[in-house]
């Protein structure tokens, strides 16, 4: 018996949905990048929640009308990524909290939309793994717990464990240098 499993569509077909006009496909556009903008907003530049909040209805405003200057559907993220740098800048000119210079602080905003980035790409090759692999590399990497708690909660042998991890490590490995082909470049620079 063949079971078909759920499988999400990718952010270039989200995108070319969107582009068609289904709804469906906004709405889930937005849910996927929702964490992704308001992590950038509170983590990247330390927005507390209220301008957050509003940086993040002026990305998602932006970004439904602007869609049409994505030059290539897989490079939504950066795009996004980029619009939400934009509108937190453009957040904190309009508040007067600062006066823009090239500073660390820009660069420190970069390196941790760099960090989302990664992360998200992480999980996203997760995604790909198996249940099994899944498991096992959350509960090592994610909860911290040992060879002999993973064990016991899975019925797996202690000893076994490091092997799993590894061969599991593999196929994650294999995975993101997959991903690794740079995503192709939206329109340049985002203007806001």
């Amino acid at each position: 018996m063949v079971v078909a499993q759920d499988v999400e569509p990718s952010d270039a077909d989200l995108v070319a949905r969107c582009r068609r006009g289904d709804r469906d496909a906004w709405d889930a556009l937005v849910v996927r990048f929702s964490r992704y903008v308001y992590a950038i907003a509170t983590q990247a530049f330390r927005l507390p929640q209220h301008d957050a909040e509003d940086v993040f209805q002026d990305v998602f405003t932006k970004s439904f009308e602007r869609l049409g200057s994505l030059r290539s559907d897989d490079a939504i993220r950066p795009w996004i990524g980029q619009l939400t740098r934009n509108c937190c800048l453009d957040h904190l000119r309009a508040s007067g909290r600062i006066v823009l210079v090239e500073e660390p602080e820009d660069r420190a905003a970069d390196d941790a939309i760099a960090r989302l980035d990664e992360a998200i790409t992480v999980r996203e090759s997760l995604e790909h793994l198996g249940e099994e692999c899944r498991e096992v590399l959350d509960r090592f990497f994610c909860r911290d717990e040992s060879y002999r708690t993973i064990g016991e909660e899975l019925g797996i042998p202690a000893g076994t464990i490091a092997s799993r991890i590894s061969r599991c490590l593999g196929h994650l490995r294999a995975d993101l240098e997959g991903r690794n082909a740079a995503a192709p470049p939206s329109s340049g620079q985002v203007t806001t």
